[in-house]
């Protein structure tokens, strides 16, 4: 589903991403990995059009969406999710879902006044498709809760409930797990599951947390100084000498023969 070739970010001499080539098959969970500073957050902008390239081409199905803006590449069904949940605090989670359909007809002043049937029909539709997108992630009971005001694994839910709000075709998930318990872990993961054998959504997950990815990713991609430096199933990553030696150290490898 995703192609990128020879991609470039430049920060004045700080090269983020250097020359980066790699895939994400459609219906897949891939997992990309590497250690801090590899380049995979700024990977993940420059894909989902928060950042233009310096150089290098990025193709959805075949189409090149290089440098294409995010609201452009909302209404593919690419979008992505952020480390830290960027939530509307004083509105409830419910509205939180509610907000995120484009071309609602309420956003147009003419509809405010002469459409108030086709808004209200609208209103009622979106509210219904927001309270099943809460059930399937078990946060019903939230509904009504200041979105705001719920833990942080909460707000990972509330941030992955967005993308079933529309017709996601591939969802970035940035550190998904980071600072979650791990009975909210489960939830999520349990949820991107659900979405990726039920609904088909393709996901590519940046994570730490080895056992999750090792849990949801038929492919782990590792990057390194801004590159692609191995790509293969968890046990393969493991397993990999050059992997072992520049990114997860001797401690995984004494850990694993333990």
């Amino acid at each position: 589903m995703i192609e990128v070739h020879d991609l470039h970010k430049h920060f004045g001499g700080f090269r983020a991403v250097d020359g980066a080539t790699l895939s994400i098959e459609s219906g897949q969970i891939t997992g990309l990995v590497g250690p801090n500073g590899a380049g995979k957050t700024t990977l993940f902008n420059v894909i989902a059009g928060v950042l233009p390239p310096t150089h290098g081409k990025v193709l959805m199905d075949g189409e090149d969406i290089t440098g294409l803006p995010p609201h452009v590449l909302f209404h593919k069904g690419l979008l992505r999710t952020f480390q830290i949940a960027h939530e509307f605090s004083s509105m409830t989670c419910r509205e939180n879902l509610m907000m995120v359909p484009s071309s609602q007809s309420g956003e147009t002043l003419w509809n405010t006044w002469f459409g108030r049937r086709r808004i209200a029909d609208e209103e009622r539709a979106l509210k219904a498709k927001a309270d099943e997108v809460l059930e399937f992630l078990t946060i019903e009971h939230l509904a009504d809760h200041p979105a705001g005001a719920v833990s942080g694994g909460q707000k990972k839910l509330l941030e992955l409930g967005r993308t079933m709000m529309v017709d996601a075709k591939i969802v970035f998930l940035d550190e998904v797990g980071a600072g979650v318990n791990r009975t909210l872990l489960g939830t999520i993961a349990e949820a991107i599951e659900r979405l990726n054998r039920e609904r088909g959504y393709t996901f590519c997950i940046i994570e730490h947390d080895m056992d999750f990815i090792g849990r949801l990713c038929e492919t782990v991609i590792v990057m390194a100084e801004g590159r692609k430096l191995a790509q293969g199933t968890i046990d393969e990553i493991k397993a990999n000498e050059q992997v072992i030696e520049a990114y997860l150290g001797t401690g995984l490898k004494n850990k694993e023969s333990a």
